[in-house]
């Protein structure tokens, strides 16, 4: 069965990661200085740095399985994988510096320890891609396959199934679905009702099952305690996916509190004390790097506003931040001076007769965008983060568009996952919050990263900005 298969898989993960660990190594050892014309590098003999491999080997294995490395790998997808493998290789190559400056050891050489965990990271990462691509294709042709059925019709179970059949990569094969409200032989997408509920013990015991996926309505949850009870006599692994996909959001967490299960609604990384610490410290960094590299183009910029049209060279507008709290966005000014009441009109159209020659320019490249590079050295806003919106439209959005004010959890940014998705300007306000959404629980410092980088090559000119 599939779980036996799982195992020798496991095993022979185990023995390439070994292979990865062994080469890396050797081969780190071989480039450095030296390593090619002496049996000796620095003053340590050969033999030395081989015996290291007794302790690195399963230290580094150990790290591996720690960053769950060794489960599943259906659904788990590369760049998570690719993620966890370096930062196994990480936490790897700084324990290996600490022992070695706790042991007063000066002559292993530290350019081979970089040496070997980048080759240890490359090859790692190209052996456990290689062994992804033979399972996905074993499992395209019927092998290797996770023999699955389903308890309960519901949008729950649709979604399941259509996402199965989107990746056929991932092996699952669905035997079929049992429930109480629909007839035996009716189909959803080529997967058939098999029979009712109270048939479910009949089914296990003539069928070998993989799994079982709970997938019960929201009006039959009463019969959940007794459905648990029969998957969990016959020993099958049982998931259970909830059909409240439209209530609670794709990351939930819980809480034990003394036995107590908590589910909270959404995970929101960045309130951990630690990760706002380090977000905060990235914006202080990165807003004073761009003041310097940006300042020729905003000296250049003041003079034009300056030269070109009367008024301030800054405009400040009110915005909504943080928990809700407003506070005053600086922009450089790129329209002709209005009143409060005239502010507040609506959105820039095309062609729109308030912005100035120099305004069009600057707001079609985002240089008008640059003064709040002081926003963020405040702390009223961040490099990254859902766009902040005047107080008006917060009122009017909060009460036609679901969740909406769930962004308000995080600092508001400069650009975000929506911005760098062609989500500004004149486009769907729906698609904002969704791509909003996701960067608030999947928060990350690489995925900001990515998001500073994207913003350079599509971000900054923007056909919508009027």
């Amino acid at each position: 069965m599939i779980k036996d298969n799982e195992k020798y898989f496991n095993r022979l993960q185990l023995v390439l990661d070994t292979a990865a660990i062994i080469i890396s190594y050797i081969v780190a050892w071989y480039l450095i200085p030296g390593g090619k014309r002496s049996e000796e590098i620095g003053v340590l003999p050969t033999q030395i740095y081989m015996m290291a491999l007794i302790f690195i080997v399963p230290f580094f294995l150990l790290l591996y399985s720690a960053c769950n490395l060794y489960t599943s790998k259906r659904i788990q997808g590369r760049r998570l994988e690719g993620g966890k493998i370096i930062q196994a290789n990480l936490i790897g190559g700084l324990t290996f510096m600490a022992v070695l400056y706790v042991i007063r050891q000066e002559h292993i050489s530290r350019p081979m320890i970089v040496l070997f965990l980048c080759l240890n990271v490359v090859l790692t990462i190209l052996e456990r891609n290689a062994v992804r691509i033979v399972l996905m294709n074993l499992r395209r042709t019927g092998f290797n396959l996770r023999h699955i059925i389903l308890v309960g019709y519901s949008r729950a179970s649709e979604e399941f199934i259509n996402r199965v059949l989107q990746n056929p990569q991932w092996g699952y094969k669905i035997l079929g679905i049992l429930d109480d409200n629909l007839e035996q032989g009716y189909e959803y997408r080529g997967v058939s009702v098999l029979g009712v509920l109270d048939a479910l013990e009949i089914i296990l015991g003539e069928n070998s099952l993989d799994e079982i996926a709970i997938t019960l309505g929201l009006n039959e949850y009463d019969k959940l305690q007794r459905i648990v009870s029969v998957c969990e006599k016959s020993g099958v692994h049982t998931k259970f996916i909830p059909d409240y996909s439209k209530i609670i959001p794709t990351k939930p967490y819980t809480e034990d509190l003394l036995g107590l299960p908590v589910i909270n609604i959404r995970h929101v990384p960045l309130n951990n004390t630690f990760n706002m610490m380090v977000k905060r410290v990235m914006d202080i960094c990165g807003s004073l790097a761009c003041l310097v590299l940006f300042s020729p183009v905003m000296l250049i910029t003041a003079v034009l506003i300056k030269t070109t049209s009367k008024g301030p060279l800054i405009f400040k507008q009110e915005r909504v931040g943080l928990h809700n709290k407003p506070f005053q966005m600086y922009k450089f000014r790129s329209m002709e001076v209005q009143t409060r009441s005239e502010e507040k009109k609506g959105w820039t159209v095309k062609d729109d007769p308030r912005v100035t020659r120099v305004g069009r320019i600057i707001r079609k490249t985002s240089i008008d965008e640059l003064p709040q590079l002081i926003n963020v050295l405040k702390g009223d806003m961040s490099l990254v983060g859902p766009r902040p919106e005047r107080p008006q439209y917060v009122e009017k959005f909060r009460e036609e568009i679901p969740r909406y004010m769930v962004k308000h959890q995080v600092r508001p940014g400069m650009t975000g996952w929506a911005q760098v998705n062609g989500y500004r300007g004149n486009t769907s306000i729906r698609k904002r919050i969704e791509h909003d959404l996701y960067y608030i629980e999947n928060w990350s410092v690489g995925l900001d990263i990515k998001i500073l980088i994207l913003t350079v090559f599509k971000g900054f000119v923007n056909k919508n900005a009027y």
